[in-house]
């Protein structure tokens, strides 16, 4: 499992564009993410699955609604990644008014999930290998602080604990 003082795995991650920009064309496009984390400090967080009960209804608003002062006391970037594909992803994006707060990053065969070694398997109950909940802060892709939940709960690994630990 990927630990404090790591550098992030190897992987690409897929992020659903709305508006084509310079360098990014309408709909998914591809995210290394080493070059991504290249020289930024990003508050990233990772939730089970998009539209599922705990990840819309407290993970992803806690971070919408902590994003200005993540970003104030730091945060380059804030990514949520989940193992889901880039168009649900981008909905769930789109439902919750995330655009130009958190980068929705589709993980959509778990490679990232399982490099970082926080996988979940849910495969009783119909929803497959899927990401661990967890939040990390990182720096140039080094992982600074790590907040691994237990299966089924959510404790550590909110905005407000994250946003605590940008001031250390």
């Amino acid at each position: 499992m990927i630990k404090i003082g790591d550098m992030l795995p190897p992987a690409t991650l897929m992020e659903f564009v709305d508006v084509a920009s310079d360098g990014c064309s309408v709909g998914p496009n591809p995210v290394d993410v080493g070059k991504a984390a290249a020289g930024k400090t990003i508050a990233l967080f990772a939730v089970p699955g998009a539209f599922t009960p705990t990840c819309s209804n407290e993970h992803l608003p806690g971070y919408l609604e902590k994003a200005a002062a993540l970003r104030a006391a730091g945060a380059d970037e804030i990514w949520c990644v989940a193992v889901n594909d880039p168009f649900v992803m981008g909905a769930w994006g789109r439902e919750n008014k995330a655009a130009g707060k958190v980068r929705m990053l589709a993980d959509g065969d778990a490679a990232f999930a399982k490099a970082t070694g926080l996988t979940w398997d849910l495969t009783g109950k119909g929803l497959g290998l899927r990401s661990s909940r967890y939040s990390m802060l990182l720096r140039d892709g080094k992982v600074v602080q790590l907040n691994v939940e237990a299966p089924g709960k959510f404790e550590v690994s909110d905005a407000t604990t994250l946003l605590g630990q940008f001031k250390r």
